[in-house]
């Protein structure tokens, strides 16, 4: 038995908090997530051009088993400084992990492709550090989704991307949350703009309520080869999923690896070459470590969901800027 969180959002796992900052001129921006404590985590790519920082000592054979810090951005190449001024602010607070007597802030970080967005991206100095430390310096357990941190200069398709989140408790009460900036090359919705793939697993219409894809006239099966548009351009959905259970990093590993299952129900066609589709998993430990493999299953299970529900909730609340080369789902809806 799985019941929508109380904020819906990644933040109502204990132990998990998020900073957002953007820029409204250069359509682009930054997600932070942290906590009071350092917590375990692994991750997975599954897209054809991932962009990353510090990636390979996640891996479950690796030393550390905990980081301080992960870091969801826009800018592509560029982004991937935003863990420099997430660094930065950590190492202020005395975090990270101890080696001959210093502390060194550990803090992974994934990138997405938005620079064709139409913002002004003519900047003289890489404006990614100070996006860093602003979205680190935000960290709080209440944020807004749609057009805000690594969202907010996101593109699906044939509409705006955005960032999302939502979240299960279950019935041992373990929590598990997810945070998405979705940017892929494929569409949250069917051709129409309109149904979202995701909406089999919609809580309280949450993304509009309006149901499932429609079969085609005279009740025909419907047709995933029938798509929206796909542009040929570089993209990639980044997301983090989160538990308050304990779980190994081997564990994280497999938590990240199915969690993928929610970009394949939400996104049509998902992994593509040029996504760079990665998804960070973390583990705060306030809660017990599941005592069965059918209890950690079902763990993973939820967070597949979470992240389903969070690319379309991303999307959904996406809000409308000037210079925008895509339209939102709002406003392709008449909303």
């Amino acid at each position: 038995m799985m019941q929508v969180g109380a904020k819906n959002l990644i933040t109502d796992v204990k132990g998990i908090l998020v900073g957002n900052a953007h820029d409204e001129v250069m359509k682009t921006g930054v997600s932070v997530v942290s906590g009071p404590t350092a917590f375990t985590a692994s991750y997975c790519v599954m897209g054809g051009a991932p962009g990353t920082r510090e990636t390979d000592l996640l891996a479950p054979d690796k030393t550390v088993t905990e980081v301080d810090a992960l870091v969801l951005s826009g800018g592509s190449a560029f982004g991937v400084d935003a863990a420099t001024g997430v660094v930065d602010q950590l190492r202020k607070a005395g975090r990270g992990f101890v080696a001959a007597g210093y502390s060194i802030p550990l803090v992974p970080a994934a990138i997405l492709f938005d620079l064709s967005n139409g913002g002004d991206k003519n900047w003289s100095e890489n404006p990614y550090p100070e996006l860093g430390r602003r979205a680190y310096d935000a960290l709080d357990d209440h944020f807004d989704i749609g057009s805000v941190g690594a969202g907010f200069g996101a593109q699906c398709g044939m509409m705006k991307g955005g960032l999302g989140s939502a979240s299960f408790t279950l019935s041992n009460g373990v929590t598990v949350g997810a945070l998405v900036a979705a940017n892929p090359v494929g569409n949250p919705t069917d051709a129409s703009g309109k149904y979202f793939w995701a909406a089999p697993f919609e809580v309280d219409a949450e993304y509009g309520g309006f149901g499932a894809p429609k079969a085609g006239a005279h009740g025909q099966s419907l047709d995933q080869t029938k798509l929206g548009a796909l542009i040929a351009r570089a993209n990639t959905s980044i997301a983090i999923v989160a538990t308050d259970a304990a779980l190994s990093k081997a564990e994280a590993h497999r938590l990240s690896t199915v969690a993928h299952d929610g970009f394949a129900r939400a996104i049509v066609p998902s992994h593509l070459p040029m996504d760079g589709d990665l998804i960070f998993a973390a583990a705060t430990g306030n809660m017990p470590a599941p005592k069965t493999l059918l209890e950690f299953s079902e763990i993973c299970h939820a967070a597949s969901l979470c992240v389903a529900r969070a690319v379309a909730r991303g999307v959904f609340h996406a809000s409308a800027h000037p210079g925008d080369r895509l339209k939102t789902y709002k406003e392709l809806n008449g909303g």
